[in-house]
């Protein structure tokens, strides 16, 4: 058992071998760890990493998660506690957030993929949770960001959510994924290249003083507090697209103090309501934490949370053709402006 800021963290492995972690705040009762009685066989994933030379690109060859579980009925879920006639990936009746290695990973050394469950009760999505738990959560993120970053194999950590059958998810359960990369991603590759630019040119850091405009601006500022600001960008590429900044320059999660880390939470929520009181419906998501890489340019980086949606309309969805699939240039139907002012309405 470890206690890190906010949290009770508890360490056990599955049948097979894999890692889980419990988190629990630190009032809740000491856990015991009930094992996991499947007798499972050890992994084997298959994992192939190819460059584009063309690109430079990383292109990840995971043939074995072609099998995986896929959209079972609710008393099949492998993320729900274990229950009679139902044994899962977590072993326990009940839990408030738990975390553990992935049966069918992206990356497998070099690399590693967990899979974070929000919330026991398979029902309630990140949106609905309860204040105290979406910050637990958070604590979550930031112990597994720290314990990631310190691996040799992983270049960078991305803690992200899928969210609605549209985006393509394949469980239903609340829950997000943190994959370590074993390499840097394209879009992080390009960010900074542009943060480096920027600094060459300006002396300053480019998010940071994305952040300023924004603020300054306030057209597409969405909600605030102390110490976070959520605004939709000046060149969204997504129908909808709300990113969260710190005020403060940040490399990753782990680096939040627990203050920041209760704004974050409270934000969050309200951008969420928000989202989906858009159209009157749950919008589909992805939402993706991008701190800084693990080892190089840490100092270009700027910890933000970035949401994203295909839905153009109520009964719409944005498709990545031509231009956006084979050329990488996005064409809106949307106006960052009039989604920000849509948004600012809702729960006003």
């Amino acid at each position: 058992m470890i206690t890190t800021r906010g949290a009770r963290r508890t360490d056990t492995s599955l049948s097979d071998g894999r890692d889980l972690f419990y988190f629990d705040t630190q009032d809740a009762p000491a856990r015991v760890p009930v094992p996991d009685e499947r007798g499972l066989p050890r992994p084997h994933p298959q994992v192939e990493l190819r460059t584009d030379p063309l690109t430079g690109d990383v292109i990840t060859y995971a043939t074995h998660r072609n099998t995986r579980t896929f959209m079972p009925p609710t008393n099949q879920c492998p993320l729900c506690p274990t229950k009679p006639g139902n044994q899962t990936e977590i072993p326990e009746p009940d839990y408030q957030v738990a975390v553990f290695e992935n049966r069918f990973p992206s990356f497998a050394g070099p690399g590693r993929c967990e899979v974070v469950c929000f919330t026991s009760d398979h029902n309630r999505s990140f949106t609905e949770l309860p204040m105290g738990q979406a910050r637990l959560v958070v604590e979550a993120w930031a112990d597994r960001t720290a314990a990631l970053s310190a691996r040799d194999d992983v270049e960078y950590v991305f803690c992200f959510e899928n969210r609605g059958k549209e985006i393509g998810v394949t469980l239903s359960h609340p829950h997000g994924q943190i994959y370590g990369y074993p390499f840097l991603p394209p879009r992080i590759r390009t960010l900074l290249d542009r943060a480096r630019e920027h600094q060459a040119a300006h002396g300053t850091n480019l998010f940071a003083d994305v952040l300023a405009a924004e603020r300054k601006a306030g057209t597409r500022v969405i909600a605030e507090n102390d110490t976070w600001t959520a605004f939709v960008p000046a060149a969204a590429r997504w129908p909808v697209e709300v990113h969260l900044y710190p005020h403060r320059q940040v490399a990753d999660i782990a680096e939040l103090t627990p203050t920041e880390r209760d704004d974050f939470t409270q934000l969050y929520l309200d951008v969420l309501q928000r989202l989906d009181g858009l159209y009157g419906d749950p919008l589909p998501y992805i939402a993706g934490w991008h701190p800084a890489p693990v080892r190089i340019d840490r100092e270009l980086g700027y910890l933000h949370l970035e949401v994203l949606s295909i839905k153009r309309s109520a009964d719409k969805i944005k498709y990545l053709a031509s231009s956006e699939s084979a050329m990488g240039a996005f064409i809106s139907d949307t106006s960052p402006e009039d989604v920000a002012e849509a948004l600012r309405k809702v729960n006003a």
